[in-house]
């Protein structure tokens, strides 16, 4: 029987963790997982890692220079990092570090959780290196190669895929149950407190109007967790300070977003990746225009999908259709093995002796500038390797660690309701632990 291949997923939110990790079970689906979860803000607490749906032990917490010590003493044979772009640089440049010849080395996966709609350019040059950066589309992967031809770097690592989170029970109509409209939140889409307030009146609103429906607002954390995105303005506290309270068929939801999308008939978002998991089912899906379809609010993405609409379409009775030649381009209809290329190309690159040094176009040549804060961010040095003391010593100093962690997250639940602004010192210390 073949060895199971030793796959490590290192992620910094529940977002991406569920993305690393299933992203992995595609690439190489008989693998032993290691799990990590870079130490910062936006760790996921156990309930949150619970809510993702993936099975298994709780992912260790490192720093980045504590990871790459990890695969440099360990042999995983392809690793997926599952990060923003700042970090993924980092820990590419720290193996190139690791590797400066060519070696026996992991295969190194990286790519994006959902919806790439901003800072296109800078987060894929930072994810220049790998030798997979994934896209979750047709029409991903074209922009892709796009930016890399134009600043000259080699193309040849986009692959398209899929989200690897897409499935599930194909749609089926309310019939004799309830019918169910969820409205999908986002923790910084909207922004402003007066936005999301208007969102959430007009769901409640929208509960009142049809009182033989039941309206969930899907929320993504508790007062005092964080996700990718910090959520300055829950709708929690909103929601306990709204005139007039929600409808009585309107309530506050938790809960892993594939099992809600089981019972839902009409899911409302402004331009989550809800959206895509929904339109996958075939669930009619709506993405708000009441603020206007703009690039900051990601609504801009759907242009041509056939799901923008207005709380007041939706109040009238509107079911958005989705438009199958949009849906096919954006992979969320991709027929086939979405993966099976990406595969085959893991698979080519175990069955090689040696992979060449890791080689990101952001160097100290070409961004003298920038490259080095990015690298100091992770505590690594300008040549990718880790500054002194940033990679901890003993166990017993990582139990001290989690232990004052778990405190100070208790310390920024219980004050939450002060405020953002109480809080913010308390949560700038928990990323320097």
């Amino acid at each position: 029987m073949p060895e199971r291949k030793r796959v490590a997923v290192l992620a910094d939110s529940d977002t991406r963790w569920k993305w690393g990790a299933l992203t992995a079970r595609r690439l190489v689906p008989d693998h032993q997982l290691a799990g990590y979860l870079l130490r910062g803000r936006a760790t996921p607490t156990a309930r949150q890692l619970g809510e993702v749906g993936v099975q298994g032990d709780r992912p260790a917490e490192v720093t980045c220079a504590e990871f790459l010590a990890e695969i440099g003493r360990e042999q995983y044979d392809v690793v997926v990092l599952a990060l923003v772009g700042g970090a993924v640089q980092a820990v590419l440049h720290g193996a190139r570090a690791l590797w400066p010849e060519p070696a026996a080395r992991p295969v190194l996966v990286t790519g994006y959780v959902g919806v790439v709609y901003e800072k296109l350019a800078d987060g894929l040059l930072l994810r220049h290196g790998a030798d997979l950066v994934l896209a979750n589309s047709r029409h991903d992967a074209e922009r892709f190669r796009a930016v890399y031809e134009g600043v000259g770097a080699d193309t040849g690592a986009v692959t398209e895929t899929a989200l690897p989170f897409l499935g599930g029970a194909p749609y089926e109509p309310a019939g004799s149950r309830t019918h169910t409209v969820v409205f999908a939140v986002q923790p910084s889409v909207p922004e402003s407190r007066a936005d999301r307030a208007y969102l959430l009146e007009r769901a409640t609103r929208h509960a009142r109007q049809h009182p033989e429906r039941e309206v969930l607002i899907k929320l993504r954390s508790r007062p005092g967790e964080h996700t990718t995105h910090l959520e300055e303005q829950p709708y929690q506290r909103l929601a306990a300070k709204l005139p007039g309270g929600l409808a009585p068929n309107c309530r506050l939801v938790y809960g892993n977003m594939g099992e809600v999308l089981d019972g839902t008939d009409l899911l409302v978002t402004v331009s989550s990746t809800a959206a895509l998991e929904s339109l996958n089912r075939s669930i009619p899906t709506a993405v708000l225009t009441d603020l206007g379809i703009r690039e900051s609010l990601g609504n801009h993405h759907f242009l041509g999908s056939g799901c923008l609409a207005s709380w007041d379409q939706l109040d009238a009775g509107l079911l958005p259709q989705a438009d199958p030649e949009w849906l096919a381009a954006q992979g969320v209809t991709a027929g086939g093995d979405s993966y099976a290329v990406a595969r085959a190309r893991v698979a080519g690159l175990l069955a090689e002796a040696e992979l060449p040094p890791v080689a990101p176009y952001y160097t100290l040549t070409t961004a003298p500038g920038y490259l080095p804060g990015i690298l100091a961010r992770q505590h690594l040095a300008p040549d990718g390797t880790a500054l002194p003391g940033a990679v901890r010593q003993t166990a017993g100093q990582s139990r001290l660690r989690r232990r004052l962690r778990a405190h100070l997250r208790e310390a920024a639940r219980g004050a939450y309701r002060h405020g953002v602004q109480r809080v913010a010192p308390v949560i700038r210390r928990m990323g320097e632990l």
